[in-house]
């Protein structure tokens, strides 16, 4: 007989009778034990199958952290749905793109950004009647979160889900100009739970505190790996992140556990001494650093701020999950590491562009396998084959070994700029700003920033006779990205001035070397 895999939404429902005072997850507001939350979720799953969904069909949530995107997530996985995280510092053509190439039939959205998707709900071409979920609010043609799970049966959902069955669909960034759609299943999640049960030492009394946002897979790795194992999530406010109020939050709810990027940590390092001594944060037990590559001054921070935590970093993809993990004791000794191969992950292999392995020392691209890799790119087969080397994955970057085995990325393959731990691809701003009159070629690159990690810049060449200013680029952006791909610095060049190869392609690399320095 073939080994069964538990999924999440029956993990949710063995941890209610396994942990029944534990509580499974809380927000700054309110907490609900695993049985409470066992109940809701399951009330929750089957309100949604009563608007007319089947298994296989997708829901949508544009929401910040909070408990209700937790529950969806849970309640999704009981009935077999795919959930749909929308980034919620996306804006209306964003919104209208992803909605409509996942397909979603309901949209669940916190009250504060309804306003932004009423201008767009009239494109949404998949969402069924009632299928407007209002988190928090009162809105003409939304249905109330709470109207909704009042309801759902309070019984498990009356749906078989398999482990390889999809369960979320995340929206990642894309080099043409388009997000992709990552779909995942079940098993690749469980896989991760179990690996990094083991490599982070999770436990039934730990208490995660996520503020990495619940729309990015760290979040639904992480947390959710915490939730498996019968500890606690506390969702924390992305959108209104304030170091100092982390740190009370740390204290008041005696965290053991929470994943940043570097630009959190360097706000937490930047706060005033008598700021940071106002908090116990001796509770803290583990930290993770991942997103985005963490430098040696960072790290020693963090040790200093925390002192005695076992700080991980960790590299990986929303594609192939978690790949390399540098562990506590050699965070020192490998400085600029991302370490050697997660726990269940097969020997990384860095090839050339002909997809042969180089010597160890140089540079080139790195693949990965397995049990956490994802399924496939949404209605893309193309992009997915080309993204594999029989089963081995790339997410494009490029990296060297050391004689010790540990890999050290050295650049992006396809110059994508990591910005407060958001991902930013060149191709989709240049694309977006060319459309502006008076722009005849553009480039955008990311350069070293003390708080951002990278700042987003637009190296720009105007038509002959052409006026532009920053603000006539930065207001074009804002009205089609979110806030954190729009440049925070617009250079103006001759078109002479702008490094080519001998083919007229632009030279990212130059670039950054030029504007770079000082910013």
């Amino acid at each position: 007989m073939a080994a069964t895999w538990l999924t999440l939404g029956e993990m949710i429902r063995v941890n209610a009778t396994k942990y029944p005072k534990h509580v499974a997850v809380s927000d700054e507001r309110r907490s609900f034990t695993f049985p409470e939350t066992n109940c809701r979720t399951r009330k929750l799953g089957n309100a949604l199958l009563g608007l007319g969904l089947r298994p296989g069909d997708r829901v949508a949530m544009f929401l910040d952290n909070s408990v209700e995107i937790c529950e969806t997530y849970w309640a999704c996985a009981k009935a077999g749905l795919v959930a749909v995280p929308i980034n919620f510092r996306c804006v209306g053509p964003e919104i209208e793109y992803q909605m409509n190439h996942a397909e979603a039939k309901v949209l669940v959205a916190h009250d504060e950004f309804t306003p932004m998707i009423d201008q767009v709900r009239g494109s949404f071409r998949h969402v069924v009647g009632g299928g407007l979920v209002v988190v928090g609010g009162a809105r003409a043609g939304w249905r109330g979160y709470d109207e909704l799970l009042a309801l759902g049966e309070d019984r498990e959902p009356p749906v078989k889900v398999r482990p390889a069955d999809p369960w979320i669909l995340l929206y990642t960034s894309g080099t043409t100009g388009k997000p992709k759609g990552v779909v995942r299943t079940h098993e690749s999640y469980v896989a991760f739970y179990l690996i990094n049960g083991i490599d982070f030492r999770f436990h039934a009394d730990e208490v995660c505190l996520t503020v990495m946002p619940y729309c990015h897979v760290n979040a639904t790795f992480f947390s959710f790996a915490v939730a498996y194992a019968g500890g606690r999530n506390h969702a924390f406010p992305a959108r209104l992140f304030d170091p100092e109020k982390l740190l009370a939050a740390f204290a008041r709810h005696r965290v053991t556990f929470c994943s940043l990027v570097p630009t959190h940590y360097n706000l937490i390092l930047n706060l005033p001494e008598e700021a940071r001594a106002k908090h116990d944060v001796s509770c803290v037990r583990k930290l993770l650093c991942s997103s985005a590559p963490a430098r040696s001054e960072t790290k020693k921070g963090i040790l200093r701020v925390f002192p005695g935590v076992q700080l991980y970093e960790g590299y990986g993809s929303t594609e192939a999950g978690i790949v390399a993990t540098l562990y506590p004791h050699e965070q020192l000794s490998k400085l600029g590491s991302i370490g050697r191969e997660s726990s269940g992950t097969d020997v990384i292999r860095i090839l050339d562009e002909n997809r042969k392995p180089v010597p160890r020392g140089e540079v080139g691209e790195l693949f990965s396998r397995g049990p956490m890799m994802f399924t496939e790119y949404d209605k893309d087969r193309e992009r997915t084959a080309a993204s594999f080397d029989g089963e081995y994955f790339s997410a494009g970057d490029m990296a060297r070994q050391d004689e010790d085995g540990y890999y050290y990325l050295v650049d992006r393959k396809n110059n994508m700029i990591i910005t407060g731990g958001e991902k930013v691809f060149p191709s989709e701003m240049e694309e977006l700003i060319s459309k502006l009159p008076g722009v005849f070629d553009v480039a955008v690159v990311g350069v070293p920033h003390d708080k951002w990690g990278e700042m987003v810049t637009a190296v720009v060449v105007c038509k002959q006779d052409a006026v532009l200013t920053k603000e006539d680029v930065v207001t074009h952006c804002k009205k089609n990205v979110a806030g954190y791909k729009v440049p925070k610095q617009v250079v103006f060049i001759p078109d002479c001035d702008m490094p080519r190869t001998p083919t007229g392609k632009i030279l990212h690399r130059k670039l950054r070397e030029r504007y770079g320095c000082g910013c």
